[in-house]
């Protein structure tokens, strides 16, 4: 395994072109712990790993806030992994001509109410979110300024762009309370429009991964946001669902012990099933 990782970092080291063809595949990722991701790296079997190196000129992320950073292969493995792993290389596999940049921002905890409010105030981030750092979080807000400047980017280099549609993986949180879950549904929305409109593309696909955390503080909660996000789904044909069971044993996407956060296979599940409900979208 270790001679896989340095293999590349070697890869690295020599490759000097980003992006190598005229339009480049956009993926936009966001949501909160699921979509950051709790996969294991070290879990990952040395014929999947040689998958993400073959696809590795074709497709990158970019995950930084910071200016002047540039999106990294995807074959960039860290300790954990979310759902990007198995769309960039789904996307890549079924498109071999096709280059692709993810774009994510993903940060644990967080509340569409709150942190990922389309209409954030400091009032709805310390009703919604734990602490006084979530609460600061404008991250809706955070992520399109990182999509619009990572765009220009890839527009200095001579390149065009096409972006396929947003990944959506989040409401764990916002099911512990009254006003957050019952809210979930208008938020969504105004959510997936926030980011048509910035985008300019009035039908940009949008897929949701359904939620499936087990009653916690708020016990309606989940099946209210598991309905709300259906009730999304359901009206606007560009928008698709990952329906997931609320059996604990979680036999579809698998969890740690923890009942929340998806493991090393239901990360890998996750990601197809993104990339299965996109590319359907796409090919409508």
């Amino acid at each position: 395994m270790k001679k896989i990782f340095l293999s590349f970092i070697v890869f690295l080291l020599i490759s000097s072109t980003v992006f190598s063809q005229e339009e480049i595949q956009v993926v936009l990722l966001a949501g909160q712990s699921n979509m950051a991701g709790r996969g294991i790296t070290e879990e990952l079997d040395a014929a999947f790993i040689k998958r993400i190196h073959d696809v590795s000129d074709r497709v990158f992320i970019s995950t930084s806030d910071v200016e002047k950073s540039k999106p990294i292969p995807l074959s960039t493995l860290k300790k954990s992994f979310g759902p990007e792993l198995m769309v960039g290389l789904t996307l890549a596999e079924a498109n071999p001509k096709q280059h692709y940049l993810l774009i994510k921002k993903a940060v644990g905890g967080t509340s569409l109410y709150g942190a990922w409010n389309t209409e954030w105030t400091l009032e709805k981030a310390m009703l919604a979110e734990r602490g006084k750092v979530r609460q600061s979080l404008q991250l809706y807000k955070q992520h399109i300024k990182n999509i619009k400047r990572t765009l220009n980017d890839v527009k200095k280099q001579g390149k065009k762009y096409k972006i396929l549609g947003v990944l959506w993986m989040q409401g764990e949180s916002d099911t512990n309370k009254e006003i957050t879950a019952t809210n979930y549904q208008s938020n969504l929305k105004k959510l997936i429009a926030g980011y048509r409109k910035e985008v300019q593309i009035n039908d940009l696909p949008f897929v949701i991964g359904q939620v499936n955390v087990l009653p916690r503080k708020y016990k309606e909660g989940p099946a209210q946001v598991r309905t709300a996000m259906l009730n999304v789904a359901n009206s606007d044909d560009n928008i698709a669902i990952i329906k997931t069971s609320t059996d604990a044993s979680w036999l579809d996407y698998p969890k740690h012990s923890d009942n929340l956060h998806y493991n090393t296979v239901g990360q890998k599940r996750l990601g197809m099933a993104f990339a299965k409900e996109l590319i359907q979208l796409i090919n409508k």
